[in-house]
């Protein structure tokens, strides 16, 4: 549990570091048949900025807690790029994108942390 709480705030400092916006992580251990613990969600403002905060979050996690993804996809298009951290999915968007399959409300039942913008 503590192992990936500590995931959880590595890779909000990847996002943060390439000033991802709009950070919503989703705690999901409470809800049956989902596919991870968490989900961290966030958006770039541009293709060249999901790309980006993609590279940062996996190069900070695999210096930090020292994991790779078990798979990334997504990458190409970056307009919706996910991130299996196998107990934490990462999902960075562009900001239509995001609103169009509005995650958040699809697990209104989870338990959901803002992260404030650095700006």
């Amino acid at each position: 549990m503590e192992q990936t709480s500590q995931l959880v705030e590595t890779i909000t400092k990847g996002i943060q570091e390439k000033k991802g916006e709009n950070i919503i992580i989703a705690n999901l251990r409470g809800i049956e048949g989902t596919v991870a613990d968490y989900f961290v969600i966030c958006q770039g403002n541009s293709p060249s900025q999901v790309e980006a905060i993609t590279e940062a979050v996996g190069e900070i996690v695999r210096k930090d807690a020292g994991e790779k993804p078990v798979n990334v996809i997504g990458l190409g298009t970056d307009q919706w790029v996910a991130m299996d951290y196998t107990d934490v999915l990462v999902h960075i968007f562009l900001p239509e994108t995001r609103q169009f399959y509005d995650l958040e409300n699809l697990w209104e039942d989870a338990q959901l942390t803002h992260v404030p913008d650095i700006l």
